[in-house]
């Protein structure tokens, strides 16, 4: 069996990443606009930004972006019916950044169980933490008070929990699947030598 170089597995191992990246990102575009009332915030949308923000450059940061901007405009005026005012997502576009950039910083240079797990939470926390505020402070559904905010931030807890589920799973599956396969490709390689 030939084996090709090391710089044409580089260039396979970037195009497969590439592409996982994107279809991560197309997966979460789908889990927002398919049916899932009863679900609350399960999502790949938190996982896929933490991943593409690890495995791409800067430079294609504003594709997710871009998408999840238009996913949040077809949501508001075709699904919810609502009319569409933009400043009322810049905390949320500001966010999708954010995980990007979170992904960037804890999982690209090195990926670890630890640093998987602390991008799993800070993501999702970071998101209910200033979402929740934002609502808080600029819509009329709570009381501009201290209960009014504590009953707010109470109320998202189901979104909440949801979303730390669904990204956690994103997150073990993008990042954990090519390690074990890795490992798993290893294996007979190891035993062949053993047997030397």
């Amino acid at each position: 069996m030939i084996l090709p170089d090391a710089g044409v597995r580089s260039e396979i191992e970037e195009i497969e990443v590439s592409m996982f990246a994107y279809l991560l990102l197309l997966i979460a575009v789908l889990t927002r606009v398919m049916p899932h009332a009863g679900w609350l915030n399960f999502t790949a949308v938190g996982g896929a930004l933490l991943y593409f923000g690890a495995r791409r450059p800067w430079r294609e940061m504003l594709i997710p972006l871009a998408a999840l901007m238009a996913t949040d405009y077809f949501l508001t005026a075709y699904t919810y019916h609502y009319a569409f005012r933009w400043q009322g997502y810049v905390t949320t576009w500001a966010w999708y950044l954010m995980a990007m950039a979170l992904g960037v910083i804890l999982l690209s240079a090195k990926t670890t169980f630890v640093r998987g797990a602390a991008g799993a939470l800070l993501g999702p926390t970071s998101f209910f933490v200033v979402s929740n505020y934002a609502v808080w402070s600029a819509g009329g559904m709570y009381p501009h008070s201290l209960s009014g905010l504590a009953a707010c931030y109470a109320a998202a807890i189901p979104f909440y929990r949801n979303d730390l589920v669904s990204t956690s799973i994103v997150v073990a599956v993008a990042f954990g699947v090519p390690v074990l396969v890795r490992r798993l490709n290893l294996a007979p390689g190891q035993t062949a030598l053993a047997a030397k």
